[in-house]
């Protein structure tokens, strides 16, 4: 069982808190127990900005399956929740995103963990921090809370709910 797998989840089409929910349900039933979640946050879209407002959550979950097999299962929730690849950073239903896998790096044609935007983006940030502020970046040896503190990401990202 890999402990300290922390996923990013994000909406901003249609009911985002149902989907949001939705999502977790399906994530504990089938990738495995979550053992923490942050509070949702409101942010402005980053990368494509005009586009409503997203709701994130990040979540922590305990799993059997491998890197690969946890994408696999995140994908077919997206898929199963009504999500469709149009265009990069465009609006979407449901997002899924690894943040880490335990402490694994991993570089593959389809998969880099730890995610490669997690030190820019204070979305992923703020809710990683309220739940794991102590976990270290496998890579840059830094805590999420000191990269939140050198984050140069300036978008506002508020807690609509604890």
């Amino acid at each position: 069982m890999i402990e300290g797998i922390f996923l990013l989840l994000g909406s901003n089409l249609g009911d985002k808190k149902k989907l949001l929910n939705s999502a977790c349900s399906i994530i504990n039933s089938e990738l495995g127990p979550i053992m923490g979640r942050s509070s949702l946050y409101e942010t402005a879209a980053w990368g494509k900005t005009d586009q409503p407002a997203f709701l994130n959550q990040v979540i922590e979950v305990n799993s059997a399956l491998s890197a690969a097999e946890v994408l696999k299962c995140i994908n077919n929730i997206e898929s199963r929740l009504g999500r469709v690849r149009t265009e990069k950073w465009g609006a979407r239903i449901i997002d899924i995103d690894i943040l880490y896998y335990g402490h694994e790096i991993i570089e593959t044609e389809n998969l880099t963990i730890p995610h490669p935007g997690i030190p820019d983006r204070r979305f992923t940030l703020a809710p990683l921090v309220e739940i794991a502020p102590d976990f270290i970046h496998p890579v840059l040896r830094k805590t999420n809370t000191e990269l939140l503190a050198r984050c140069s990401d300036k978008l506002e990202v508020n807690i609509i709910e604890s």
